[in-house]
């Protein structure tokens, strides 16, 4: 991946002087990586806020209860891992944040999600099928809030910045159902 990167800056900078514009360059370096610091600090605030409040809910019990009411769907995506409450609360708990549209915050919850799966995966070396439809569930996610996005509408001046839900909701909510019924699948032919 690395060698990806340097080969895409490389062609980037080739390019940048080939047509004359050597300048792109240092507005890229100084210009754009302020936007992106700034950017970054704006949903600081956010990201926090929902990464403290998810573990209030961890810590306080009730997402071990939500996960026995939530139980049967666990059982028929991640059948491999359905008795190991550490792997089914980090689950649950990033799945939450994705919905919630912090994918951010969800990142330290699908880590150690996958980190207990791996605990009880018996090839060490290949994903077993809670891991891929963990996986598959992560980055199609559905969306009911998609705080991050209506952040940046409301910064960039959008009359109704939330007005995007319904059309969030409907294509993640696809996006999801498709990826849950080709994972079925593929587990289906490979068993």
């Amino acid at each position: 991946m690395r060698t990806i990167w340097i080969i895409l800056i490389g062609f980037g900078l080739i390019f940048s002087f080939v047509n004359g514009k050597p300048d792109t360059v240092t507005d890229v370096l100084f210009f754009d990586l302020q936007k992106s610091v700034e950017l970054i600090l704006s949903l600081l605030p956010v990201m926090a806020f929902w990464t403290g409040l998810m573990s209030v809910v961890e810590k306080s019990g009730i997402l071990n209860k939500l996960s026995i009411v939530i139980k049967p769907m666990v059982k028929f995506l991640f059948k491999e891992v359905q008795h190991n409450t550490k792997a089914v609360n980090a689950i649950i708990m990033t799945i939450a944040a994705n919905m919630m549209g912090i994918g951010n915050s969800a990142t330290a919850f699908g880590i150690k999600a996958m980190h207990e799966m791996q605990l009880t995966n018996r090839d060490k070396n290949t994903a077993n099928n809670a891991m891929c439809m963990f996986l598959i569930i992560n980055v199609s996610s559905i969306q009911l809030i998609p705080l991050n996005i209506i952040k940046l509408r409301a910064d960039a001046g959008a009359v109704v910045p939330g007005d995007i839900m319904m059309p969030t909701i409907a294509a993640t909510a696809f996006s999801t159902a498709v990826a849950i019924l080709a994972a079925k699948y593929y587990e289906r032919r490979e068993g």
